[in-house]
């Protein structure tokens, strides 16, 4: 692991600065203080927590547990894993107006974080996305709040049309422009359809993006990545639902067939126990 117990400004500058390093860095999602020392003792050398890997692992759909769950998760995530910068999934402020996302912007600093991400999108699938100005001005309010805290805080701003189904490139950059000019320190556009679109919004602003390999991207290794013009590489909730994958192909196993062959593939406790070790 990283040296332990930097302060908060150590690790949001330290965050900021893997974003502003020549090419692309991987930031996985651990969702519980295991998958967070295990990962922190692979050396990956920032993390993010995953709203829905988090509500899977409680037994809740993504978008339940609310501000109060999401930011205890972050802080455990971020004293299982001391000495590493961690960002959060904040999802879209947990709430509607501006006063909102900077509430969240606030307390996310309070628990720790180094940086956290807003979205524009609204929940309800109506009306998925947030109309543009309002959903600039609750950037600007995230950023006010950030920039008002004493010690630096990564400020991510997310565009979620493709994510939610809106699948309008122009109209996309046209947001993480403007999120990028209220002063967010990085933009995330997640599943993008392919990665042409990638590099075109990559091309599009100045400040670092980040990238989501799932969906038609998850093919590209970083290198690729990189290359087209990502800064960062997350996975949301890649690695919790590989977990829960291997976890309901071998109960299916078990229960429908009988047999136990999908246990071939598990990680030896000693491993596990060397992992959470920091070794």
């Amino acid at each position: 692991m990283s040296d332990a117990h930097p302060s908060r400004a150590d690790l949001a500058r330290r965050l900021q600065a893997l974003h502003e390093a020549p090419g692309a860095f991987v930031i996985p999602n651990p969702w519980d203080r295991g998958s967070a020392r295990m990962l922190a003792a692979l050396g990956f050398e920032a993390l993010a927590t995953t709203s829905a890997g988090y509500a899977h692992a409680v037994g809740l759909k993504d978008g339940q547990p609310g501000r109060d769950g999401v930011l205890e998760n972050a802080r455990e995530i971020i004293e299982a894993a001391p000495g590493v910068p961690v960002s959060a999934d904040l999802e879209n402020g947990f709430g509607p107006d501006p006063k909102d996302a900077a509430i969240t912007i606030e307390r996310a600093a309070d628990v720790g974080l180094a940086g956290g991400s807003i979205e524009d999108a609204t929940g309800d699938p109506s009306k998925p996305i947030y109309e543009f100005n309002h959903a600039v001005e609750r950037v600007a309010a995230a950023v006010e709040a950030a920039r008002g805290k004493a010690a630096p805080f990564v400020l991510i701003a997310r565009a979620e049309n493709f994510l939610r189904g809106v699948n309008d490139l122009d109209d996309t950059i046209r947001r993480l422009q403007a999120f990028e000019k209220a002063g967010a320190d990085m933009l995330y556009a997640p599943y993008l359809p392919d990665l042409e679109a990638m590099r075109t919004i990559c091309a599009s602003v100045s400040k670092p993006v980040n990238v989501l390999a799932a969906g038609p991207l998850a093919k590209y290794s970083v290198a690729e990545l990189s290359e087209a013009g990502a800064s960062r590489i997350s996975l949301g909730s890649g690695l919790s639902n590989i977990a829960l994958g291997a976890f309901v192909r071998a109960a299916r196993e078990m229960k429908e067939r009988g047999t136990f062959g999908s246990l071939d593939g598990a990680i030896a406790t000693s491993e596990v126990h060397r992992l959470l070790d920091g070794r």
